[in-house]
């Protein structure tokens, strides 16, 4: 027979034990900061929170100047009051001088003219991290592998993750994940890691950091998302909701996955914030110039005439190519990103395009249920509402 003390609201709690040891990391206190759009400011915002010192450097002397003399970014963070220990310049050399850790948030397309420019004169050894995503178009590099040929002898990262520029400068909540490859003496003292340093640096208030020794993993999450992203708006636009959007969003993980892994990354570095985290902000709110292209082009505007005609970079529209690319040289099948390549670049119509898709022969979850069965109607079209 039970007792009162049987009872499990009775019953005393174990303590929980913590079995991670919390050793401390020194944070780098000098930090340049090169790229002065949303996203470099932001960095900047929440470093400079942090009591670190940074210099934020903008490619317009004037914007530089407005930056100093108003503590805003107008032109990208309008209703964000930067702290105090940022100075903006627009002198490379200025940015770099004395500075122990560097964040290039400057957009993919100019990255290795970006490290072509720092390397003469940016301090030896000293770490980059990468604020931007994507696949190099014309080698197919990561563009740590890019940033590398360009820099060679400094250790070479990324910081990535589901942020929005204007909610991490306003410092609401936000994760992210500072990856660096790990050396011999990394594993030894991993809180003196380069990953380790920077990700104190950035941890503060609202923004929290994660350490990962897994880049290659880090960086197809962060390359693969916006092409995913350009799917789910494409089909969001076209009048489809929710069903629609998780189907995509999990298989497009599993691309992510395919893609990492064959690059010799890590599977489970995919399902982190800097992969499902990252893909599940983008996807879920045309906040995110990815899903805004997708959603205007699944209204059947025309490419050209997409965000009121303004030249706006959509990074997805580049790694459209250069990932599809990529996956076909090492033999990888992404599906939804051939679907998106060949919409964007090869003029293939949106509603044919996505019913090939959904038409393609059955497969197995898990892929190591190896089976491919013939689709039962792969001529029925889906039903567009748009």
């Amino acid at each position: 027979m039970k007792t009162e003390t049987d009872h499990p609201s009775t019953q005393k709690e174990l303590p929980i034990k913590d079995s991670t040891a919390h050793t401390p990391s020194s944070p780098y206190d000098r930090i340049a900061v090169l790229g002065a759009g949303g996203w470099g400011t932001a960095l900047a915002t929440v470093l400079a929170r942090n009591g670190r010192q940074v210099r934020l450097w903008a490619r317009r002397p004037e914007q530089a100047r407005a930056i100093n003399d108003t503590g805003r970014n107008d032109a990208y963070l309008p209703d964000v009051d930067l702290p105090p220990g940022i100075t903006s310049t627009a002198d490379l050399t200025a940015a770099l001088n004395g500075v122990e850790a560097v964040i290039l948030a400057t957009p993919s397309l100019t990255l290795r003219s970006m490290c072509q420019a720092i390397a003469p004169i940016i301090p030896a050894e000293i770490p980059v991290a990468l604020a931007c995503k994507g696949v190099e178009q014309r080698t197919g590099y990561l563009l740590s592998e890019a940033a590398s040929e360009e820099l060679p002898g400094h250790p070479i990262g990324a910081v990535s993750g589901p942020t929005f520029a204007r909610e991490t400068a306003l410092d609401h909540p936000t994760g992210a994940t500072v990856a660096f490859p790990f050396r011999y003496a990394d594993r030894l003292s991993p809180e003196r890691s380069t990953a380790a340093r920077l990700a104190v640096s950035l941890s503060g208030g609202g923004f929290r950091a994660y350490v990962s020794d897994d880049l290659t993993g880090v960086e197809v999450g962060g390359a693969v998302k916006n092409v995913i992203a350009i799917a789910c708006g494409m089909m969001s636009g076209a009048g489809f909701a929710e069903n629609t959007r998780a189907a995509l969003v999990t298989r497009g993980i599993d691309e992510m996955k395919h893609l990492a892994e064959a690059l010799g990354g890590r599977r489970e570095t995919v399902t982190g914030l800097a992969g499902a985290g990252d893909l599940m902000l983008t996807c879920g709110s045309t906040t995110s110039r990815n899903m805004s292209l997708g959603h205007q082009l699944g209204q059947g505007i025309a490419r050209p005439s997409c965000f009121d005609g303004r030249p706006v970079v959509v990074e997805g529209e580049v790694n459209a190519v250069s990932v599809t690319d990529l996956a076909r040289r090492i033999g990888v099948a992404m599906p939804i990103c051939e679907t998106v390549h060949a919409i964007l670049h090869k003029g293939a119509d949106l509603q044919d395009a996505f019913t090939a898709l959904w038409a393609r022969p059955i497969e197995a979850e898990p892929a190591a249920l190896d089976l491919s069965l013939s689709h039962p109607s792969p001529d029925l079209p889906l039903q567009f509402k748009a």
